[in-house]
């Protein structure tokens, strides 16, 4: 590997490259004096030479034989900043679908070598997956500053935007032979290649694609996906007219004057700078200038303006845009022109922010001659409530069904056979003073869809129980001495460690840039922190594997005890789940089980009397002291006896607590069933 500059690596991308565990790396660093000095970082959390380390690896017959873009990602992280990165990716991307280098970007010399090399590996191994593979890296390291729309979201948003397009007789995409797709505020370019994709399938004889993006950077990787799209996936003819410029749609439209056939968006939300002023007299505005505070109605009105008589947009927006009281006259307007024709809410996690449930709108421009509405109905869509989250279990989208959902709301809407959680809401019924459109605002649950729901709640409920009592009754009857007995000397977590007993390693915050929020990708390492413990215990956020961040953090393996070192969160237990990164004062303990038993170890360290002893007052969280926590010295086999006991009293409050929540819902569900008027007569 050439360079000319020594690019760090972590202890944990070593081993990705050489498809080991740390532990191995770590191995080989102590027993190896061959083993490479590290050049940055501390002793802890080293940092080594990625060309010291590729040479070590190849000499000792360790190098792993995988594919050579694994060892790209490294040089092009350590490159400088989030542009400079960016920009080199998508000149890979441009110089590999065959176009000219761009003249007008001055490149380093020791970026050019890294571009070359990746345009060598691409020639050989495939373009569009190398530069697939670096984009990725990319925009998982920068998740926090650029928001993408999750692949199967935006095929799902083409799909109704052709749908709401080709539903109509008249001048309809596709109906000439060939179809205009645009995307003002495109990204790295997820939603245009969706809508290419979309469009190809319709059966589109010609396909144009129009995107911008005030992101010069985003701009120039989308020109080089769509460049590389058409090179490698559609030799035989011209794929399409792509012009993807760097711009601001709202202040500066590249594409005016230019009709599209279906716009597809996701804007970015809660800007107050969007040009409120200078675009005060625009006459994009045709339902009304949108409020200061009200950027997502510029941006809606905005791909109106850009549609052709017929074509369709779908935006992905914030709920709150649905409800805010400033934007109740635009949405009055929409609805009364008859452009809104749905509202579909997903499921909270689909896309970021991933802490809401984010509303799909579907608009359309009415064909000329067509009339105005008036007496129309908006279709609402409730996903959220469809698709409830599992507080128990790790969520993930299920997107086949969640697509398959939504395609049914619209297709069968009008019929008997329409789903739950669909509704035709007339739009005299939405003109209010409020007019919300939140669509579980006006879908009431379904007798049809609740009775199986509860049954299956009462079915769970009944199992809790019966397994509470069984694990009540083992509990009861543990023969617990009344005489006082001889105290066993107690020793602390701190000479236990010292004699290598265990080993303590505290958590730590990582930087902001590296944590993203919502439920981890497949391969996500979730990130556990104290407010996470305060709320419900579930890591909100996570960590992208092979990044420097995923591996400096302090991982808690399964068998580990995670030790709380906070007053008001004090607790410590066996982790059981995937490999989760610690935050701040949360403690991974590893015990040498031929010297210590986890069960009895975690048992004792959570016993309140332990945690007032080590607690500190240093601080207004008053925190604990995890060192000096004590611990009854007492031979293995006790330890192991008194482990089942503390394993089965972990598995009775677990189960308490699911029977509790799941007893509050029950009673609430049930509440509204009864309010309704839904008992059935006795015979």
């Amino acid at each position: 590997m050439s360079t000319s500059r020594a690019v760090p690596v972590t202890l944990a991308e070593i081993a990705r490259l050489a498809g080991v565990g740390r532990a191995a790396v770590s191995n080989w660093r102590r027993r190896h004096p061959s083993f490479p000095e590290r050049i940055a970082g501390t002793d802890t959390n080293p940092q080594f030479s990625l060309t010291d380390i590729e040479d070590w690896l190849r000499d000792n017959k360790k190098l792993k034989k995988s594919a050579e873009r694994e060892w790209l990602w490294p040089a092009f992280e350590a490159l400088g900043g989030r542009d400079e990165t960016g920009a080199a990716i998508a000149e890979v991307g441009r110089l590999l679908a065959g176009r000219a280098s761009d003249e007008g970007e001055e490149i380093r010399a020791e970026t050019r070598e890294l571009i070359e090399r990746a345009v060598d590996l691409g020639q050989r191994e495939g373009g569009t997956e190398t530069f697939a593979f670096l984009l990725r890296r990319w925009l998982d390291v920068h998740v926090r500053q650029i928001a993408t729309t999750p692949e199967p979201l935006a095929s799902l948003m083409a799909e109704l935007a052709l749908g709401a397009a080709n539903g109509v007789a008249g001048d309809s995409p596709g109906s000439s032979g060939g179809i205009t797709v645009m995307d003002p505020a495109c990204g790295p370019g997820h939603l245009l290649l969706a809508g290419a994709d979309a469009a190809r399938v319709s059966g589109a004889e010609a396909l144009t694609l129009l995107g911008s993006d005030r992101d010069a950077v985003l701009a120039s990787l989308a020109d080089s996906r769509m460049a590389l799209a058409e090179r490698e996936g559609h030799r035989e003819k011209e794929w399409a007219q792509v012009s993807v410029r760097a711009a601001d749609s709202l202040r500066d439209d590249p594409f005016s004057g230019t009709p599209a056939d279906i716009v597809l968006c996701n804007p970015p939300f809660n800007e107050r700078d969007w040009g409120y002023e200078e675009l005060a007299t625009d006459a994009r505005w045709s339902h009304g200038l949108p409020p200061r505070t009200e950027p997502e109605l510029a941006w809606v009105q905005h791909c109106l303006a850009q549609l052709r008589p017929g074509g369709a947009a779908v935006l992905l927006l914030p709920p709150a845009v649905a409800a805010r009281k400033a934007g109740r006259r635009i949405r009055g307007s929409l609805l009364r022109t008859g452009q809104l024709r749905a509202v579909v809410a997903l499921p909270p996690g689909c896309a970021a922010p991933h802490s809401v449930s984010l509303h799909l709108w579907v608009l359309r421009m009415p064909v000329h001659g067509e009339g105005t509405p008036v007496g129309d109905r908006l279709l609402v869509a409730d996903a959220a409530s469809r698709f409830p989250r599992d507080a128990e279990e790790k969520w993930t989208p299920d997107w086949a069904a969640i697509s398959a959902f939504v395609r049914e709301a619209v297709e069968e809407a009008d019929s008997p056979q329409a789903p739950a959680c669909v509704r035709q809401v007339p739009v005299i019924e939405l003109l209010n003073d409020e007019v919300d459109l939140t669509p579980g605002r006006h879908i009431a649950p379904s007798p049809a869809d609740t009775a199986p729901r509860l049954a299956e709640s009462w079915r769970e409920f009944t199992g809790l129980t019966a397994n509470v009592n069984k694990s009540a009754r083992l509990l009861a009857a543990l023969d617990l001495a009344t005489a006082e007995a001889d105290t066993p000397t107690a020793t602390t977590v701190a000479e236990l460690a010292r004699a290598g007993a265990l080993t303590l390693r505290g958590g730590q915050q990582p930087p902001e840039e590296s944590i993203q929020a919502g439920p981890p990708s497949d391969d996500g390492i979730p990130l556990l922190t104290v407010p996470d413990l305060l709320v419900d215990g579930e890591p909100r956020s996570w960590l992208a594997p092979g990044t420097a961040a995923a591996g400096e953090a302090v991982i808690a393996e399964p068998g580990d005890i995670v030790v709380v070192g906070v007053a008001r969160a004090f607790s410590a237990w066996v982790h059981e789940g995937p490999p989760t990164a610690l935050g701040p004062q949360l403690h991974a303990v590893r015990v040498q089980p031929e010297q210590l038993d986890a069960w009895f170890l975690a048992g004792s360290l959570r016993a309140p009397a332990n945690a007032r002893q080590a607690g500190t007052h240093t601080t207004n969280s008053s925190r604990i002291d995890v060192r000096r926590l004590q611990i009854r010295q007492v031979p293995l086999g006790e330890q192991r006896r008194y482990g089942e006991a503390f394993r089965e009293l972990t598995a009775f409050e677990r189960l308490l607590r699911r029977a509790a929540d799941l007893g509050t819902s029950l009673a609430r569900d049930l509440g509204d069933e009864l309010a309704a008027g839904r008992l059935a007569n006795q015979a």
